[in-house]
């Protein structure tokens, strides 16, 4: 049977039904191998136990034969192992969880594994946004913001621009497609920005203008 931890979201990704002339234009996911990766130190971890195992191999082949000298490597190269498989899981878990979307209007991310929060960010309140792309064409794009708003890097992360702590950058974490995302939330966003407003003249101001 299957069970949606989020069944109540009357849209997902998102804590309410949009409003009137709001409509989706993207929604997607972090990678969780690519998340695994760019935020928790993937590559290092498994970099690092591969060294030790080799170390550790290299170091007894000088006083046991070659054969024994390599079951000396196993259980660092277990742990290694282990610790790589923690942190994609904790990766998989981030990734299952979050919901990145693109309006019209606004950026959407439901993020956190544990405690769920959800961020909503007017266009207006964005000053600039920065994509960092892989060469697998995944990528990160992140929004910086203008005025008052602020988040807590420790509240929002892994779901943040790397080592900006003193004023967060939400962003969108591994994502696959991002120069394609990076479009979408340009057009956008510039659309949603230079939007005219009409304002409506009262019935009062309309009379004594006549």
């Amino acid at each position: 049977m299957s069970h949606d931890d989020f069944k109540f979201e009357p849209v997902r990704g998102l804590p309410e039904a949009l409003p009137e002339g709001e409509h989706i234009l993207w929604q997607g996911s972090p990678a969780p191998l690519r998340l695994a990766r760019d935020a928790l130190g993937l590559t290092w971890v498994a970099g690092y136990f591969a060294v030790l195992t080799v170390w550790r191999v290299g170091v007894s082949s000088t006083y046991v034969p070659f054969g024994e000298a390599l079951a000396h490597g196993i259980p660092f190269l277990v742990v290694g192992m282990l610790a790589c498989l923690l942190i994609f899981g904790l990766a998989y878990m981030q990734a299952r969880s979050a919901v990145y979307t693109l309006t019209n209007k606004r950026v959407g991310m439901r993020i956190g594994a544990a405690l769920t929060m959800t961020l909503n960010l007017p266009y207006t309140q964005i000053g600039n946004a920065g994509l960092d792309t892989k060469k697998s064409g995944h990528g990160t794009l992140a929004f910086e913001l203008i005025g008052d708003t602020r988040f807590s890097y420790m509240m929002t992360w892994p779901h943040v621009r790397p080592w900006h702590m003193s004023k967060t950058q939400p962003a969108f974490r591994s994502i696959p497609d991002a120069h394609k995302v990076a479009a979408i939330f340009a057009e956008a966003a510039e659309a949603r920005v230079f939007e005219p407003k009409v304002e409506r003249a009262s019935h009062a101001n309309a009379v004594a203008a006549e």
